[in-house]
């Protein structure tokens, strides 16, 4: 039978997870779907997935690829994956690539969505998926802060330790800032992202709003490359992966600079 390359697009709540990669400190996304894919396949068969999430962040198009000798058909994996997966994790589309294809490497671009519930009480039904912010924010200031992230430029400062990157240069195509009542949602599209990097110009942003930052300090960080120009790394459970993008996908599925489309 021939091996094919399969390619998943998996959706998570984060909350109950260590991150997407396996660690002996608790259950992970990769491990989980290994799991699946052994039960339903009765084989060990490896994942690689597009982003290395950490604990508690959540995804919406996480991308990953596994190899597999199978009468299944691709478009057949998510039906068979979900009944063996938890609940808080579902594959919502798959298709066959090329045997070259690497959901991580080849990954063209992201789409980030940082959610901030900016009212006095925190939020029973979306603690689990928004960052809590008691003191009301200024939007505006946020937004005009915000601009100096577009283009490409060296994002040394927005690095937490411990990443790998070989280079801290990256594009950031488009930045939004929106309020509809309580909720303050960022959302971000680039190239691609250092260790925390989302999770940092969140945690800036949040500081410029609530006063603590002026409106240049994150133009001024590009500059410095100094970490000590920005503001604390937001929580882990305002963050969402939203989408990754693939350059074979993008004639299809276009970005147009607002939201997304379906990968599928």
């Amino acid at each position: 039978m021939e091996q094919k390359r399969i390619l998943l697009t998996v959706s998570y709540d984060g909350t109950a997870y260590v991150g997407w990669q396996f660690q002996n400190n608790g259950p992970s996304i990769q491990d989980e779907l290994e799991k699946a894919l052994q039960k339903a396949l009765g084989q060990f068969v490896r994942v690689t997935g597009a982003s290395r999430t950490d604990a508690g962040v959540h995804a919406l198009g996480q991308r990953a690829h596994f190899d597999v000798c199978s009468s299944i058909p691709p478009e057949k994996y998510p039906f068979v994956l979900n009944r063996y997966l938890p609940e808080d994790i579902r594959v919502t589309a798959a298709k066959q690539v090329p045997d070259d294809f690497h959901a991580r490497f080849m990954a063209a671009g992201k789409i980030y969505t940082y959610r901030i519930h900016n009212a006095a009480h925190a939020s029973a039904i979306f603690r689990h998926c928004t960052a809590h912010v008691p003191v009301r924010l200024d939007e505006g200031n946020m937004r005009e802060c915000a601009q100096a992230l577009l283009g490409t430029h060296d994002f040394a400062a927005f690095a937490a330790a411990g990443g790998q990157a070989k280079t801290t240069v990256r594009t950031i195509d488009d930045f939004s800032v929106e309020r509809a009542g309580d909720e303050i949602t960022l959302r971000v599209h680039g190239n691609g992202f250092l260790y925390n990097m989302v999770r940092i110009i969140a945690g800036t942003l949040i500081d410029v709003g609530h006063g603590k930052l002026d409106t240049g300090c994150i133009a001024r960080a590009i500059e410095t490359k100094n970490r000590l120009d920005l503001g604390v790394t937001a929580p882990a459970c305002g963050l969402e992966l939203t989408q990754v993008e693939y350059d074979f996908e993008r004639e299809e599925y276009p970005h147009d600079g607002r939201y997304f489309a379906s990968a599928f």
